[in-house]
């Protein structure tokens, strides 16, 4: 059920109702599925996964993994994969609550519940980490003060509209969800496990915000990092790559029901 405060036919795009239904009734093989399947293999195969896409897919369909005559995987992997789709769910199940601290943790949290890196003493799952951390030889945020950075990312992602002399209600573009992106991997507020996250926020703040979502491809992860890496300087790199990965999630919408775009 929706909140009573949140009204579905004003606030929530066909395109959300649309995922949610199909959620809700289990459907095979419509829009979901293929995102289900495409996000988590895609986001989890970017940082080291080796699962297979149809591997993912058979995960996904039949919840098991019998895979035969098949390289042997690490059991994280798996765990990942399995944990990515109930993360998913979380993100439509919570889309229409404002981006916080709380959501941002609760991804991380089914992320990593039951990998090795939630028996590690110094792995805190579901919360900021605690130990100082490097991504591509870059200096990220240090522990310490990445509460503080995330807290003033938020208050400025979340009052982009204002600060820009539009309505605060209105819609958050799909320039401002690119640009928090780009921050909050620059933060790298978890221990591991920030591109997945960072990725989902961005899925998730996309439908909120009635911007057709994406999926960032494997084949092009080094035009995402390159457009991560240059962004200061070059913001249109990440863009592009992510305006690209925005067609091809159009054509399946199209493909699957052409009146929720219209």
């Amino acid at each position: 059920m929706f909140k009573t405060t949140w009204d579905k036919e004003k606030y929530m795009n066909k395109l959300t109702a649309y995922l949610l239904e199909e959620k809700q009734a289990k459907r095979k093989g419509g829009l979901y599925h293929k995102t289900q399947v495409n996000l988590a293999y895609n986001s989890n195969r970017m940082e080291g996964s080796r699962l297979t896409e149809e591997q993912t897919r058979y995960i996904f369909e039949t919840r098991t993994i019998g895979f035969k005559d098949e390289e042997a995987v690490p059991v994280d992997d798996i765990i990942e994969t399995s944990n990515h789709f109930v993360a998913f769910d979380y993100l439509l199940d919570t889309v229409e609550n404002p981006l916080s601290n709380n959501i941002i943790k609760a991804f991380h949290r089914i992320l990593k519940t039951g990998t090795s890196d939630a028996q590690k003493e110094w792995f805190a799952v579901g919360d900021w980490k605690k130990l100082a951390n490097e991504v591509g030889g870059i200096e990220t945020t240090l522990p310490q003060n990445v509460e503080s950075e995330i807290n003033k990312l938020n208050d400025w992602y979340n009052s982009c509209n204002r600060h820009c002399g539009l309505d605060p209600q209105s819609p958050i573009s799909l320039e401002n969800i690119v640009e928090y992106h780009y921050h909050f991997e620059k933060i790298h507020p978890f221990q591991d496990g920030n591109g997945r996250v960072g990725r989902l926020l961005m899925f998730r703040e996309c439908l909120r915000n009635n911007v057709i979502p994406f999926i960032i491809d494997n084949n092009h992860k080094q035009f995402y990092y390159r457009g991560l890496r240059e962004f200061e300087n070059v913001r249109g790199y990440l863009m592009d790559t992510c305006l690209s990965a925005q067609d091809t999630y159009r054509e399946w919408i199209k493909y699957f029901n052409a009146e929720l775009i219209k």
